[in-house]
C-alpha cells in the first residue's frame, strides 16, 4: 500500500501544476496573442469609456433605441453571473404570461405597427446573454425608431443593413445585428 503512495502523490501533484497551471496560462497567453481583441472581452469603448461588449447583451429600454432579446437572468437582466435560461417550456403558463406581457410591451410603445413580432424579442436565448437580434426583429422597430428620432425609415433601415452580420462563410447561423453596435451607430447620427 505504501508503495502506492509515493507515485500516486508524484502523478496527482504533477497533472495539477500541468492542467491547473501550465496549461492555463499558455493557452490564456496563446489567446491574448492571437486573438488579444476577444481575450480582453471584445469591449466596445467610446470617448474613453467602456459602453459595453460585443459579446454580452444590455438592456435597452428607451423607445429611441434598438432592443434586443429579453434576457433570463436575475436579479437583474443581462447579469453573467447568473447566464442561463429561464428552463420553463412553451406550455408553462409562466412562460406564456411572460411572452404576453413582453408582446403587450412592445404594441403599447408601437400601437400602429400591425406587422408580426419576431419570436427573439419575446422569447429570452439559452443563455439569457444574446447581444444580437435577427434582421426581422431589427426591421420591425424601424418605425417606432425613426419617429422618436426623427429619422427617415430608409436611414434606420440602411443602418440596419450596414450593420448586419451574414452567415460564416455563407452557410452556418443566421444574419443578425449586434444590437449595442447598431445603437451605438444610431447616437452617430445628426
Amino acid at each position: 500500500m505504501n508503495s502506492n503512495i509515493r507515485p500516486a502523490l508524484v502523478l496527482f501533484a504533477s497533472l495539477t501544476v500541468m492542467c491547473g497551471i501550465l496549461y492555463p496560462l499558455a493557452i490564456t497567453g496563446i489567446g491574448k496573442l492571437a486573438f488579444p481583441y476577444q481575450a480582453a472581452g471584445s469591449l466596445v469603448e467610446r470617448n474613453g469609456q467602456v459602453v459595453g461588449s460585443t459579446l454580452i447583451g444590455q438592456a435597452f429600454s428607451s423607445p429611441k433605441y434598438f432592443w434586443g432579446r429579453p434576457s433570463a437572468t436575475s436579479p437583474m437582466p443581462n447579469n453573467a453571473a447568473s447566464s442561463g435560461g429561464s428552463n420553463l417550456g412553451p406550455t408553462n403558463p409562466a412562460q406564456i404570461d411572460a411572452i404576453k406581457g413582453r408582446i403587450n410591451a412592445l404594441k403599447a410603445v408601437d400601437p400602429g405597427n400591425k406587422a408580426p413580432i419576431p419570436v427573439d424579442l419575446v422569447t429570452a436565448s439559452a443563455s439569457g446573454l444574446d447581444p444580437d437580434i435577427s434582421i426581422a426583429a431589427a426591421y420591425y422597430q424601424v418605425g417606432r425608431i425613426a419617429r422618436v428620432r426623427n429619422m427617415s425609415e430608409e436611414r434606420v433601415r440602411a443602418l440596419i443593413d450596414e450593420s448586419s452580420k451574414k452567415r460564416m462563410l455563407g452557410v452556418f447561423g443566421e444574419p443578425s445585428v449586434n444590437v449595442l453596435k447598431l445603437n451605438l451607430a444610431l447616437d452617430q447620427q445628426k
